[in-house]
């Protein structure tokens, strides 16, 4: 089964074809390679409401069930992806205080 393509969109990186779905663990948004992969670790289902979902396939729910489609992350396959962060994603302090002996 492959997504309907009102759904796909491309990446503003590398301009594959991604489709843009919901996690069934905390409703977070995350990119999916439109085209189905049977290499693939998510399940990707369209809802009754007309929105994608996607979870994770698990030792525990390994089959994939009638309306689903079976595709990797992108994240896992983007040839340009963003650059990692190495301030554990914090921003810095921009214009703060330079700290200072207390002073009564």
């Amino acid at each position: 089964m492959k997504p309907a393509s009102h759904h796909v969109t491309r990446c503003r990186r590398c301009t594959a074809p991604i489709v843009w779905c919901l996690t069934s663990a905390n409703g977070r948004r995350q990119p999916v390679n439109a085209v189905p992969d049977e290499e693939g670790n998510v399940a990707v289902m369209q809802g009754a409401d007309g929105v994608l979902y996607v979870r994770t396939v698990t030792a525990a729910r390994p089959d994939i069930r009638p309306g689903e489609w079976q595709a990797m992350p992108h994240h896992a396959t983007c040839t340009s992806p963003p650059p990692r962060r190495n301030n554990g994603g914090q921003r810095a302090a921009s214009g703060a205080v330079r700290p200072g002996p207390w002073q009564r």
